[in-house]
């Protein structure tokens, strides 16, 4: 049993509005860095090139140590009395179904990323081997291509998003607080997270929500334009993806209007199927069926056995080489990951309310890893038999991989090749669809002060900076370097949001320890109410036995 649940928040009168000191700060330090790129763009390349240098010396461990540190502290959090607690009242059931759940927080959680990098990063990983396994035998550096693309997508991915998602559904679900990122760090902070500090902290989620997404955005109009050029529809050209960003940014925006209960829903249940329709169009009908369920179940066990080896690796007995490395792929994809988490974790919240602790983390942490290691076995692992077993045409000759087009030139190994092309290039735009109005809609709830229905016109507004931002960066710097830096960007900008983390966990770890604890104190008070209850019958039964007796 569960402590009672506490609905009295410090304001439910939600402004209109946005929130003065969190709303501006936030629109300034986008437009700062929106005139500064288009006013001085080799600066700004060059301002990238520096910080990702330096994040790269200098926070790579520092990233690899907390993000596997959030896996640990997402399992605590599930055992135990911990487990038991409700995100709302103690009898209230799940707000959606397990279906509906799962297909919104895996297209918010993942998206475009996913279908991105699906068959591109184990090809590279084959191409460009970490140096601790470049020496290996073919046989070994196939095996760790997918041992590294399960680190970076399994389970730490997901525990960065049970970190904030987790704090946030207490918040807001179980406390009745606000839809804000302050809020989860109440138990630590007190009435502090209500002043200019509170403010800090939404401003940062705010930031680093809008710079990690254009990063997505980026990636999806990159893969949009790559595919329209390799099936000889349009040229890939600066222009094109601006133009795809404008396009798809319009749908996006749409969809935001409509609310999470309708547009969102329905956007996020239509692209899980059609993934779902892409994915077992390539196993079923692809040249390595046999292959790929063979190395699913392998690549799995591999996976678990080297778990700890692959957390904590850090690679400081190769160099330059070993930090080149770790900041390309491993430390990039923890950055990325947490400029994420805000926007993701808040919405994983929101949909949340209903369930215990135990089934949030169980079902955020444990089902969309199992689904993410499906997706890369069949679409990664169908690139790397063509490398070992097929004409290997998919990594040239220079030993590059060609990424915007990877997915499209594996597509080629599979009968209806322009079908599935065309469905691939659905899936992508759907999928860059509810990344960004997801994330519109939960910074326009921050910027609001927590408002959990926030109003029509910032909701537009959000959609079309973050669009605006990707754009900008591409026209400024160009497609290719452009990319690159939004990269970099999302590293960035993750660095500060990070230490915010680290105080959830805290946070999160008090409040739902007074929790266990006060839970445990009521039932020892029941227990003793039952003994002292059954001692009281029985004395009274001894005593009526006595009396009759004597009788």
């Amino acid at each position: 049993m569960s402590a009672p649940v506490t609905n009295t928040p410090p304001d439910q009168r939600y402004a209109r509005s946005p929130k003065a000191w969190v709303f501006y700060p936030s629109m300034a330090v986008i437009a700062l860095f929106v005139v500064l790129t288009l006013a001085l763009p080799e600066r700004f390349a060059q301002f990238v090139s520096d910080g990702n240098t330096a994040v790269i010396n200098g926070l790579g461990w520092y990233y690899v140590l907390i993000v596997t540190g959030f896996v640990f502290f997402a399992v605590w959090m599930a055992v135990g009395r911990r487990g038991d607690v409700v995100l709302g009242r103690d009898d209230e059931p799940a707000q959606f179904a397990m279906g509906s759940w799962f297909a919104m927080l895996f297209a918010a959680g993942m998206g475009i990323g996913l279908v991105f990098w699906g068959v591109a990063e184990p090809l590279w990983h084959l191409a460009a081997p970490p140096p601790d396994v470049a020496s290996g035998t073919e046989e070994a550096v196939a095996q760790s291509a997918m041992n590294r693309t399960f680190l970076h997508w399994g389970l730490h991915a997901w525990a960065i998003y049970v970190v904030v998602g987790l704090a946030m559904a207490y918040a807001v679900h179980r406390k009745g607080r606000p839809v804000s990122i302050r809020w989860a760090l109440e138990p630590l902070l007190g009435d502090r997270v209500q002043g200019w500090l509170g403010n800090v902290i939404d401003v940062v989620a705010i930031v680093g929500t809008v710079f990690g997404v254009a990063t997505s955005l980026g990636f999806g109009v990159a893969q949009v334009a790559g595919g329209l050029d390799f099936l000889g529809i349009a040229e890939d050209t600066a222009g094109l993806q601006v133009g795809l960003i404008a396009g798809i940014t319009a749908i996006a925006t749409i969809s935001v209007v409509s609310g999470v209960d309708k547009g969102i829903k329905w956007l996020s249940n239509l692209n899980m199927g059609l993934a779902v329709v892409l994915l077992l169009a390539v196993l079923l009908l692809g040249p390595a069926t046999l292959f790929v369920l063979r190395e699913f179940v392998q690549s799995l066990g591999s996976y678990l056995q080297n778990f700890f080896g692959l957390s904590f690796r850090t690679l400081p007995f190769y160099g330059t080489d070993g930090e080149s490395w770790l900041g390309g792929w491993t430390t990039y994809y923890w950055g990325w990951w947490m400029s994420w988490a805000p926007f993701v974790g808040i919405f994983i919240a929101r949909i949340s309310r209903g369930r215990t602790v135990r089934e949030f983390v169980a079902g955020v942490l444990l089902v969309p890893t199992l689904v993410t290691f499906v997706w890369f076995s069949v679409m990664g692992g169908t690139a790397l038999w063509e490398q070992r077993f097929g004409g290997g045409s998919l990594i040239d000759d220079d030993g590059g991989v060609a990424t915007n087009v990877a997915l499209f030139q594996m597509l080629e190994l599979v009968p209806g090749t322009a079908i599935l092309s065309g469905l691939a290039i659905l899936v992508i735009v759907v999928f860059f669809v509810t990344s960004s109005d997801s994330a519109s809609f939960v910074v326009d709830m921050i910027s609001h002060g927590g408002h959990p229905d926030p109003p029509v016109w910032s909701r537009v507004v959000w959609a079309v900076v973050e669009g605006l931002i990707a754009a900008v960066v591409i026209l400024a710097v160009g497609a290719e370097l452009g990319l690159t830096a939004l990269q970099v960007l999302a590293i960035l900008v993750a660095a500060p949001f990070s230490v915010v983390m680290v105080l959830m966990c805290v946070a999160t770890a008090k409040a739902l320890g007074a929790e266990a604890r006060s839970a445990a104190r009521l039932e020892r008070a029941a227990l003793r109410r039952e003994l002292l209850l059954e001692l009281r019958e029985g004395s009274d039964a001894v005593e009526d036995e006595t009396v009759g007796g004597r009788r």
